[in-house]
């Protein structure tokens, strides 16, 4: 499970997921926007059905990656304990991963629930740069003891924020260095982000 806001969805999002699959050897990675995010708020939040709709444009083509729309049709806050809960009881035989960006894992042990998340998944994340990978590897020690699995892949990924991609759509600078093409349609046909 690769889960977020994805607000835009951009190329790291597709480059991130498609090194897991290779790196994992995954059967099946579910891409699932938040609902709403107990984590990002803003005026500048999509819909969660643009962000659906843009999700699935993105990863378009990839190779056992299918979007969910799980925690939308939920509604409220989306919860990851939540929705790896309902992920297991579907999955009941597989051995499941929580995918996820490096900022978001050194603050995991404040999520809710985070011991029911640790019993369910084993965490999977990258790095940003060496220095941060040993960031990772330090909490990795201290999220251990609460009784997580984790999986640190040092491998390169693209640094980029959808805060970023949103202010160059706003900008209209090298927008499709960072965005897909029918991606950046859809945002400008749905009059998003201040297009």
């Amino acid at each position: 499970m690769f889960g977020g806001s994805f607000n835009p969805v951009h190329k790291a999002h597709r480059k991130f997921t498609e090194k897991v699959i290779e790196s994992l050897e995954l059967d099946k990675i579910y891409i699932v926007p938040t609902y709403s995010s107990p984590h990002k708020q803003g005026f500048d939040m999509a819909s969660p059905k643009d962000r659906y709709n843009m999700c699935k444009i993105a990863f378009k083509g990839v190779e056992k990656a299918e979007v969910s729309d799980i925690e939308i049709n939920r509604k409220g806050k989306s919860y990851t304990c939540d929705t790896l809960a309902e992920l297991s009881r579907t999955h009941c035989n597989d051995r499941i991963f929580l995918v996820m960006g490096a900022d978001m894992y050194l603050t995991l042990q404040d999520w809710k629930n985070p011991e029911k998340i640790f019993s369910l998944a084993t965490i999977v994340t990258f790095p940003r740069d060496s220095d941060n990978y040993k960031s990772l590897k330090k909490h990795s020690e201290f999220l251990k003891n609460m009784g997580a699995k984790s999986v640190i892949l040092n491998e390169k990924v693209i640094k980029l924020s959808s805060t970023t991609v949103r202010e160059n759509i706003r900008n209209k600078e090298f927008v499709y260095r960072f965005l897909d093409k029918e991606v950046y349609k859809y945002i400008v046909d749905n009059n998003l982000y201040g297009m």
